[in-house]
């Protein structure tokens, strides 16, 4: 039969995701709007977004937090032509976004020793091949395969390369073995749901002597630029942005950070994320028709839940479509490079409720499409 109770909020994207609960843009402070982002009030508001953010995720001591343009994809960017080049490079991927840095180091970047280390969607690589004395870079979690990592072990505590980690879908989101990662980096638009076109750059001082002691071979475009005359522009981690960015986004994500705060810090942001996976995963114990892409269960990520279905491709775009047209669930289908499927959001910001409800929804879509 079809479900009478909707998700009171169907928004399940996965980037850029749902705002968190009670949002409402009214409540922004945006005194900064039309200030010059170098004056002292907008300096104030950069820093506290740097600041803040490294004492939620309790970051260890040493360890920069700065704004960058472009989102996380810039982010990566900017650090890989920064720091890449110095040693072999190690690189992991299983999923597009990983594949696509795979790309970049190869094919752009062109660098000599480089060893490319893929899986297929729904795996892991073989993460033993990581050598520490190589420079290493992978996802924490595959946004677009819904495969996370389930430790850091294969990272070498005693490593002389630098290990740089896209934890876009994952900040926030998991709990993340910061001692193990030389340059995370995420954007806001993901677990904090936050608006897009910046990102995060989070350095450990290994990532900083780097910076300050290689110069790469080929040009910097300005907005990649770190360091003057080998010398790391604090500023940037310190509210004094490489280029202009939106104020807007950044009382944005100020509230966002003020939520998580409130409710209790990072581990009820994680907490919230688990109870929305368990959610899933008990339906999905419960009907044999529906299975998460991830082929080990230790391996589910709990923020981009991805499933497949026992359908054709057209039937599950059937079903993708139905559900939005029925306002119980936006924007639900798979990745366009992945297998066909949903990726159901789970992140902090989507509420357990909306989770619930949802489920029925996706069993009388299901059966709806088939006939």
């Amino acid at each position: 039969m079809k479900p009478v109770i909707k998700p009171q909020n169907p928004n399940f994207s996965s980037g850029p995701c749902s705002k968190r609960p009670g949002y409402d843009v009214a409540n922004l402070k945006l005194d900064t709007l039309g200030r010059s982002h170098r004056s002292a009030i907008g300096k104030a508001a950069l820093q506290q977004a740097c600041s803040q953010t490294a004492e939620i995720l309790n970051l260890p001591e040493g360890y920069r937090v700065g704004v960058v343009p472009a989102s996380d994809t810039g982010a990566m960017e900017l650090i890989m032509w920064s720091v890449l080049g110095a040693r072999p490079v190690d690189v992991f991927a299983w999923e597009s976004f990983g594949k696509d840095w795979v790309t970049d180091i190869v094919k752009q970047l062109k660098l000599d020793g480089v060893h490319s280390y893929l899986a297929d969607y729904g795996e892991l690589p073989d993460l033993s091949q990581a050598n520490p004395e190589h420079d290493t870079v992978f996802t924490w979690n595959g946004t677009t395969s819904g495969v996370r990592l389930e430790d850091a072990d294969w990272i070498s505590d005693r490593r002389a390369g630098l290990t740089i980690c896209d934890a876009t879908s994952a900040v926030f989101g998991m709990s993340l073995p910061w001692e193990k990662l030389d340059v995370v980096t995420y954007s806001w638009q993901k677990v904090l749901g936050g608006e897009g076109a910046h990102g995060m750059l989070i350095l450990s001082p290994r990532a900083v002597e780097r910076l300050e002691s290689y110069d790469p071979p080929w040009p910097l475009p300005k907005i990649f630029r770190l360091t003057k005359n080998r010398v790391l522009n604090e500023g940037i981690f310190k509210g004094a942005t490489i280029n202009t960015p939106s104020m807007l986004c950044v009382a944005d994500y100020l509230d966002a950070l003020d939520w998580v705060a409130e409710i209790g810090g990072q581990s009820a942001t994680i907490a919230r994320s688990e109870q929305n996976l368990e959610v899933i995963k008990t339906f999905v114990e419960q009907h044999d028709w529906i299975h998460f892409l991830a082929r080990d269960a230790a391996q589910v990520s709990n923020t981009s839940v991805c499933l497949t279905l026992d359908l054709d491709a057209d039937k599950v775009a059937d079903m993708v479509k139905l559900l939005a047209f029925e306002g119980v669930a936006f924007d639900i289908g798979a990745y366009r490079d992945a297998p066909a499927g949903l990726r159901i959001w789970c992140g902090a910001t989507v509420e357990k409720a909306d989770v619930v409800a949802l489920m029925p929804w996706v069993e009388w879509a299901y059966h709806t499409v088939q006939q």
